[in-house]
């Protein structure tokens, strides 16, 4: 018999490649159980873990996981199991539907968290959030338990412009709708900017009174007060008017209304949006700054009232894991490390950045007004609303920007949907309103 390639072995290296074999063998056979207890403790529910819905995708989403849940995770030694989608109301409304909800979810509408606490889905979050670390406006108690929290928030009565253009260049780029940078796209949610300018600008000529009886719905849609919202609306971006303008506004996607901003000649030169537009390419480049919007509204009288929204965290399922994870996102420390990402604002006193922060001064400037005490603070109407006004409404706001003559119709069919039975209304949406 021939010896194998190689040449034959020797006594002493035999037993070794043998040993080297074995060692081989026994680390491969290791790694797998250490993979298959890994699955099967997972499987079998073992795995401290809660599931987390939000609406927080791309570079959002990386700040979130790496300022909140990577410290959380190691501290409580608990898994995430985190969801992010752009469409989050329409996947929780099927998991819902399902029986198969998450433990915590994160929404933009109290409208919509309210509806959900009035069919028993929401647990109370009375003894895991302090209200005192957070402003009315934003744990409106509902049958006297709170059901919800912010963990981020943000202003929207603001207009914004690039730096350089004086209070001369800005007051009669008003007056001209070509001026204004508009994008009402948005996916599924396709309308909003429209309504909040509509809010907003019911805000700034009626005053919080008026703007909170029409966000719990006992205003009328076809009220002189809310019919002279949208139609200031209409005349400054134009509405039904050069069919290039309007078709770019219909068109355009919201995150990139701004982009004319830095054309060469410039495209536009306000937009009305909320304060996470600063992140925008486009108003970086053009060194964004921004002003109280009640300057630009005609008619505008409420010098100190402010519409803002926020992200709302609510609890689906009491368990200890989500009860832990509820605490650290209503804790400071929390809200402080996502913040300093400059992903949003934190509402609560005690989380502000320290003034040696980097990049604390631009926090600071909007937090001021978001936690100013002497201000009326109103979160975003339609949010506040029934999801299915919500909804009509960013719908209704697309076509009267195409067709402003059909406001009648508009109106009176909002009004007819708002007096459905059933609907759940939020019984205060500003902090302080007469």
């Amino acid at each position: 018999m021939s010896a194998p390639q190689g040449g034959p072995a020797t006594p002493a290296a035999a037993p070794r490649a043998r040993r080297v074999r074995t060692l081989t063998v026994v680390a491969s056979c290791l790694v797998l159980l250490a993979a298959a207890v890994v699955f099967a403790v997972r499987a079998l529910g073992q795995e401290p873990t809660v599931t987390l819905l939000a609406n927080w995708t791309g570079t959002d989403e990386r700040n979130f996981r790496e300022s909140v849940i990577e410290p959380f995770e190691r501290k409580y030694h608990i898994h995430v199991d985190y969801q992010g989608s752009s469409a989050e109301s329409q996947v929780l409304g099927a998991d819902v539907e399902a029986g198969t909800p998450p433990d915590v979810v994160v929404l933009t509408g109290p409208g919509e968290l309210a509806d959900y606490a009035r069919q028993g889905q929401l647990k109370p979050l009375d003894d895991l959030v302090p209200r005192a670390g957070f402003g009315a406006s934003w744990t409106t108690p509902l049958d006297g338990h709170v059901y919800w929290f912010p963990l981020k928030a943000d202003l929207k009565s603001i207009v914004w412009y690039p730096a350089g253009t004086s209070e001369r260049q800005r007051a009669e780029a008003a007056g001209k709708p070509g001026r204004w940078c508009v994008g009402m796209g948005s996916g599924a949610t396709s309308g909003w900017p429209g309504t909040d300018w509509i809010e907003d600008i019911l805000l700034q000529q009626y005053g919080p009174g008026t703007y909170q009886r029409w966000a719990r719905g006992e205003l009328p849609w076809t009220s002189k007060e809310v019919r002279s919202a949208w139609t200031t609306w209409g005349r400054l971006v134009g509405a039904g008017g050069d069919r290039e303008l309007v078709r770019r506004a219909l068109k355009t996607p919201y995150q990139d209304a701004s982009k004319p901003v830095t054309g060469n000649p410039r495209g536009c030169t306000l937009e009305h949006q909320a304060s996470f537009i600063r992140n925008q390419e486009s108003w970086k480049r053009a060194d964004g700054r921004y002003e109280p919007s009640a300057r630009r509204i005609p008619g505008a009288r409420a010098s100190d009232a402010w519409e803002v929204s926020g992200d709302l965290v609510a609890l689906l399922h009491d368990t200890p894991e989500a009860r832990t994870l509820i605490r650290h996102l209503a804790s400071a420390g929390a809200q402080r490390a996502w913040n300093a990402e400059e992903s949003g604002f934190s509402v609560s006193p005690g989380a502000q950045p320290a003034p040696s922060d980097a990049g604390a001064a631009w926090h600071r400037s909007l937090a001021a007004t978001l936690l100013d005490d002497r201000a009326v603070h109103c979160f975003d109407a339609s949010d506040a609303m029934p999801p299915s006004v919500r909804d009509a409404f960013a719908e209704a706001a697309i076509e009267f920007l195409a067709h402003p003559d059909h406001l009648n119709a508009l109106l009176t069919s909002l009004d007819t949907l708002s007096r459905t039975q059933g609907l759940t209304w939020v019984p205060s949406v500003c902090d302080r309103a007469p």
